[in-house]
């Protein structure tokens, strides 16, 4: 299966699929150490970021086991040419595109307004519309932000643990 990222409009936000010069507008968003207390890390630097992103638009993992999708969560600005970056989603499928394990992240001076949690179900909707059955998340149990965004995507806490992570999922049917 192919699946390829395309914009996600909500009634909020526009959901960019990720693109290697978008490293330089989120650089910014992600420098703010607070955001790794939870997933531990640094900031990235903008050659770091860039990096990262020419890994991550190739799509696909080097064995072709996994899809990756990844999308710059933006406000849109006054003008359609203006939208702010404030974060990204993402989500790694299988080959098979039966699963996908997401996650999301909102910089520091846009958390709180429920932007996570539009674009995480705005992401997980068109997951399941494409096809996905299984749409699983790892949140740290402590983070009750990130388990309101899982919550608001449809995901339900399970007992299961993935390196000391909550296992969230989506119910089927």
């Amino acid at each position: 299966m192919v699946l390829t990222a395309s914009t996600i409009p909500t009634a909020r936000l526009r959901l960019d699929p990720l693109q290697v010069e978008d490293a330089d507008e989120m650089v910014g968003v992600l420098a703010d150490p607070l955001m790794y207390g939870f997933t531990g890390g640094e900031p990235p630097t903008t050659e770091q970021l860039r990096d990262r992103y020419r890994r991550m638009a190739v799509g696909h993992s080097a064995d072709g086991r996994e899809l990756w999708l990844n999308w710059i969560v933006r406000l849109p600005g006054k003008g359609s040419d203006d939208p702010v970056a404030v974060g990204v989603v993402q989500a790694t499928v299988t080959a098979d595109g039966t699963a996908a394990e997401v996650a999301w992240e909102i910089g520091v001076p846009w958390q709180g307004q429920g932007f996570a949690g539009e674009a995480a179900a705005a992401m997980v909707a068109w997951l399941v519309g494409a096809g996905v059955d299984t749409v699983t998340a790892c949140v740290h149990p402590d983070h009750e932000a990130s388990a309101g965004v899982a919550a608001r995507a449809g995901l339900v806490v399970t007992a299961e643990l993935v390196d000391g992570e909550r296992v969230w999922r989506r119910p089927s049917g």
